[in-house]
């Protein structure tokens, strides 16, 4: 772990498997990736997200994975549904908010606000490799396909 100007910690890489103590929220806030793995331990995976203005997550379902997400910063809109065309679960979140995403929910979340939407995710079990870290959304999506 480093400490940034501002004497806070800033993530380097995945901390996996061994014992943290984190700043989560600040952690968060600074993030400036779509996507950065924190922590990926055996049966759980936390990550940092950063969610451009107008940008999303992207329509998406995990069929064995439960999800927790946190906003720490920014405005959003959360879709659900069952079915990926009928997302008839919709809430706007903003800081503070928190996201549970039961496995086999179709989900996505748009950034509606003025600024990055900031967040961090749980993941139950782990969902992207170890030292995941995804610059942009489109890089993400290719990673995805492989």
């Amino acid at each position: 772990m480093n400490r940034n100007q501002y004497g806070m910690d800033t993530i380097k890489s995945d901390y996996g498997k061994e014992p943290l103590v984190v700043d989560i929220d600040c952690l968060a806030l600074q993030n400036p990736y779509y996507r950065s793995a924190l922590w990926t331990g055996t049966y759980l995976q936390v990550t940092l997200m950063s969610i451009p203005v107008h940008g999303d997550i992207g329509l998406e379902i995990h069929s064995d994975v439960d999800q927790f997400l946190r906003v720490e910063d920014g405005y959003g809109l959360v879709m659900m549904g069952k079915n990926e065309t009928i997302l008839d679960y919709q809430q706007k979140v903003n800081q503070n908010y928190a996201i549970m995403i039961p496995a086999g929910t179709w989900h996505n979340i748009i950034n509606i606000g003025r600024v990055p939407l900031k967040l961090y995710s749980i993941y139950a079990p782990p969902h992207h490799p170890f030292e995941t870290i995804h610059a942009t959304k489109e890089i993400a999506e290719i990673a995805e396909k492989h």
